[in-house]
């Protein structure tokens, strides 16, 4: 017996949704229907697809290459649908964004939540490394990606251009510059995004370039929490400039070593582009009014 349609659907809804649960709730079916439908495509697979534990499902290699091919599936369908349809099916559905930076991908959140108020939105912030990794596997639908990789496979529109800049507490000696060197850093405690980051490997890059060394750093996950950090007076924080408003309450300051402009895209993989949702998504995203 062949891998029916369903089976392929199923499999694609937990992988995207996270878990079965939330497969079924989003196919509107019961969570036993997802789980045989996945079972019994393992079983003609002959491999077991899923890993399941308690912090969730992963897919194995097998698994990887069958949702690579039941994503695109999915895709396909809902381009269907949508033609079928028409536009009112731009009045409801679901959107995974995601993002290395919160706030390019906040406003275009917001530009796209005025447009269409009843879409689902999933949004999460991730280091550049995992954010690449979840497009590339195919995991969400869009992204805001500061300096994508190049590939045939993702559709690319840059929305803004940025570099990196120092993020210092108002009181610190330093916050009356113009301009910091990596030299005035020296002695202060660096904080950075965590291993993974854009942020982590450009200024790991600038500093051996330039003969450098950070003594003291402090890795932290996250924007904001290094912004609070900055404001709890821990150190100086490096993050691309003008990533979020959290930042008011400090001094964003340019370094001179960090010079180099980044450019920030929003990118989607093709088949996914041509949906309507993500169409209209990277076009807000990459408005005028975004800029």
């Amino acid at each position: 017996m062949r891998a029916n349609h369903h089976q392929f659907v199923a499999f694609a809804y937990v992988v995207r949704a996270g878990s079965f649960s939330a497969a079924a709730t989003r196919l509107g079916v019961s969570q036993s229907a997802v789980t045989q439908h996945v079972a019994k495509l393992e079983k003609q697979v002959g491999s077991q697809l899923l890993l399941r534990s308690r912090d969730g499902i992963s897919l194995t290699r097998t698994g990887q290459e069958f949702y690579d091919l039941a994503d695109r599936l999915v895709a396909l369908d809902s381009e269907i649908s949508e033609r079928l349809e028409g536009f009112e099916a731009m009045a409801r559905g679901h959107i995974k964004v995601i993002a290395n930076a919160p706030l390019p991908a906040l406003r275009a959140i917001s530009l796209f939540r005025q447009s269409y108020p009843d879409v689902e939105i999933d949004f999460g912030v991730y280091a550049w490394t995992t954010a690449v990794r979840l497009l590339r596997e195919r995991k969400a639908d869009v992204g805001l990606i500061t300096d994508p990789p190049k590939t045939d496979d993702w559709e690319r529109v840059p929305v803004q251009t940025v570099r990196y800049a120092a993020y210092l507490h108002p009181s610190s000696p330093l916050a009356n510059r113009k301009m910091l060197r990596f030299e005035d850093l020296a002695k202060e405690t660096v904080i950075l995004p965590e291993s993974g980051s854009l942020t982590e490997r450009v200024v790991r890059e600038a500093l051996a370039k330039h003969g450098c060394e950070f003594h003291r750093t402090i890795k932290i996950t996250t924007f904001p929490l290094m912004c609070e950090a900055v404001l709890q007076g821990a150190g100086v924080a490096i993050f691309l400039g003008n990533s979020g408003l959290i930042a008011r309450g400090l001094v964003e300051m340019p370094v001179a070593e960090l010079s180099h402009t980044h450019e920030t895209a929003v990118v989607a993989p093709k088949d996914r582009a041509r949906l309507r949702l993500v169409k209209a998504f990277v076009e807000l995203a990459s408005s005028s009014d975004f800029r």
